[in-house]
Protein backbone atom coordinates (compact mmCIF):
# COMPACT_ATOMS: atom_id res chain seq x y z
CA UNK A 1 0.00 0.00 0.00
CA UNK A 2 1.16 3.52 -0.81
CA UNK A 3 0.20 6.16 1.73
CA UNK A 4 -0.17 9.85 0.80
CA UNK A 5 -0.13 12.77 3.19
CA UNK A 6 -2.07 15.93 2.52
CA UNK A 7 0.83 17.92 1.06
CA UNK A 8 1.17 15.42 -1.77
CA UNK A 9 -2.50 15.67 -2.74
CA UNK A 10 -3.12 19.42 -2.50
CA UNK A 11 -1.45 20.13 -5.89
CA UNK A 12 -4.00 17.87 -7.57
CA UNK A 13 -6.78 20.26 -6.50
CA UNK A 14 -5.14 23.66 -6.03
CA UNK A 15 -2.64 25.03 -8.56
CA UNK A 16 0.94 24.86 -7.26
CA UNK A 17 4.35 24.59 -8.91
CA UNK A 18 4.27 20.83 -8.23
CA UNK A 19 0.80 20.26 -9.75
CA UNK A 20 2.02 18.99 -13.11
CA UNK A 21 4.72 16.64 -11.74
CA UNK A 22 2.28 15.26 -9.14
CA UNK A 23 -0.37 14.63 -11.82
CA UNK A 24 2.28 12.86 -13.91
CA UNK A 25 3.30 10.78 -10.90
CA UNK A 26 -0.26 9.52 -10.42
CA UNK A 27 -0.70 8.92 -14.15
CA UNK A 28 2.32 6.59 -14.10
CA UNK A 29 1.23 4.58 -11.03
CA UNK A 30 0.40 0.94 -11.47
CA UNK A 31 -2.59 -0.71 -9.82
CA UNK A 32 -1.09 -0.46 -6.34
CA UNK A 33 -3.42 0.22 -3.44
CA UNK A 34 -3.42 3.93 -2.64
CA UNK A 35 -4.37 5.14 0.82
CA UNK A 36 -4.91 8.26 2.87
CA UNK A 37 -6.32 8.68 6.34
CA UNK A 38 -9.39 10.50 7.53
CA UNK A 39 -6.90 12.92 9.10
CA UNK A 40 -5.97 13.96 5.54
CA UNK A 41 -9.52 15.18 5.02
CA UNK A 42 -9.32 17.29 8.20
CA UNK A 43 -5.97 18.79 7.18
CA UNK A 44 -7.28 19.68 3.72
CA UNK A 45 -10.36 21.36 5.24
CA UNK A 46 -8.05 23.29 7.57
CA UNK A 47 -5.91 24.43 4.64
CA UNK A 48 -8.99 25.68 2.80
CA UNK A 49 -10.29 27.48 5.88
CA UNK A 50 -6.93 29.19 6.33
CA UNK A 51 -6.89 30.19 2.63
CA UNK A 52 -10.35 31.75 2.98
CA UNK A 53 -9.37 33.56 6.22
CA UNK A 54 -6.24 35.02 4.64
CA UNK A 55 -7.89 35.93 1.33
CA UNK A 56 -6.06 33.35 -0.78
CA UNK A 57 -9.37 31.77 -1.85
CA UNK A 58 -12.94 32.94 -1.76
CA UNK A 59 -15.52 30.73 -0.07
CA UNK A 60 -17.06 29.48 -3.33
CA UNK A 61 -13.69 28.35 -4.72
CA UNK A 62 -12.86 26.72 -1.39
CA UNK A 63 -16.16 24.81 -1.44
CA UNK A 64 -15.45 23.69 -5.02
CA UNK A 65 -11.96 22.55 -4.00
CA UNK A 66 -13.40 20.65 -1.01
CA UNK A 67 -15.91 18.87 -3.25
CA UNK A 68 -13.20 17.98 -5.77
CA UNK A 69 -10.89 16.71 -3.01
CA UNK A 70 -13.60 14.55 -1.43
CA UNK A 71 -14.52 13.08 -4.81
CA UNK A 72 -10.88 12.29 -5.54
CA UNK A 73 -10.45 10.60 -2.15
CA UNK A 74 -13.67 8.60 -2.48
CA UNK A 75 -12.87 7.32 -5.99
CA UNK A 76 -9.11 6.80 -5.88
CA UNK A 77 -7.98 6.04 -2.33
CA UNK A 78 -8.68 3.73 0.56
CA UNK A 79 -9.38 5.97 3.53
CA UNK A 80 -7.89 4.70 6.79
CA UNK A 81 -9.59 5.56 10.06
CA UNK A 82 -7.09 6.40 12.81
CA UNK A 83 -7.42 4.18 15.88
CA UNK A 84 -6.02 4.15 19.41
CA UNK A 85 -2.83 2.37 18.30
CA UNK A 86 -2.22 5.09 15.72
CA UNK A 87 -2.57 7.85 18.32
CA UNK A 88 -0.32 5.96 20.75
CA UNK A 89 2.37 5.49 18.11
CA UNK A 90 2.08 9.15 17.04
CA UNK A 91 2.66 10.14 20.68
CA UNK A 92 5.68 7.86 20.80
CA UNK A 93 7.03 9.42 17.59
CA UNK A 94 6.56 12.92 19.06
CA UNK A 95 8.54 11.86 22.13
CA UNK A 96 11.47 11.23 19.81
CA UNK A 97 12.35 14.92 20.03
CA UNK A 98 15.16 14.68 17.50
CA UNK A 99 12.57 14.14 14.76
CA UNK A 100 11.16 17.67 15.05
CA UNK A 101 7.73 16.24 14.20
CA UNK A 102 4.49 18.15 14.49
CA UNK A 103 1.40 16.33 15.76
CA UNK A 104 -0.33 15.98 12.38
CA UNK A 105 2.77 14.61 10.69
CA UNK A 106 3.37 12.15 13.53
CA UNK A 107 -0.20 10.93 13.11
CA UNK A 108 0.29 10.47 9.35
CA UNK A 109 3.46 8.45 9.95
CA UNK A 110 1.84 6.33 12.65
CA UNK A 111 -1.23 5.53 10.55
CA UNK A 112 0.90 4.64 7.54
CA UNK A 113 3.22 2.46 9.62
CA UNK A 114 0.46 0.66 11.51
CA UNK A 115 -1.42 -0.11 8.30
CA UNK A 116 1.62 -1.52 6.52
CA UNK A 117 2.48 1.22 4.06
CA UNK A 118 5.31 0.24 1.75
CA UNK A 119 6.03 3.93 1.16
CA UNK A 120 4.76 7.24 2.52
CA UNK A 121 4.60 10.11 0.03
CA UNK A 122 4.88 13.70 1.21
CA UNK A 123 6.21 17.01 -0.05
CA UNK A 124 7.02 18.00 3.55
CA UNK A 125 10.81 17.81 3.80
CA UNK A 126 10.76 17.85 7.61
CA UNK A 127 8.31 14.95 7.69
CA UNK A 128 10.47 12.95 5.30
CA UNK A 129 13.57 13.65 7.39
CA UNK A 130 11.69 12.57 10.54
CA UNK A 131 10.55 9.39 8.79
CA UNK A 132 14.22 8.65 8.07
CA UNK A 133 15.10 9.02 11.75
CA UNK A 134 12.23 6.65 12.57
CA UNK A 135 13.34 4.21 9.85
CA UNK A 136 10.09 4.61 7.93
CA UNK A 137 9.97 4.52 4.11
CA UNK A 138 9.11 8.06 2.96
CA UNK A 139 9.66 9.86 -0.31
CA UNK A 140 8.76 13.04 -2.17
CA UNK A 141 7.85 10.85 -5.13
CA UNK A 142 8.91 13.62 -7.51
CA UNK A 143 12.10 15.67 -7.77
CA UNK A 144 11.90 18.86 -5.71
CA UNK A 145 14.23 21.68 -6.75
CA UNK A 146 17.06 22.10 -4.27
CA UNK A 147 16.17 18.99 -2.28
CA UNK A 148 17.93 15.65 -2.23
CA UNK A 149 16.11 12.97 -0.29
CA UNK A 150 17.93 11.55 2.72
Amino acid sequence: MRYFDTSFLVPLVLPEPTSEPIAGFFHDLSGDRLAVSHWTRVEFASLLARQVRTGGLNADKARDAATQFESMIRHSFASLLPNMEDYDLAKHFLERFETGLRAGDALHLAIAHNHGAEVIYSLDKQMIAAAGVLDLPASTGIPLPGYDEP
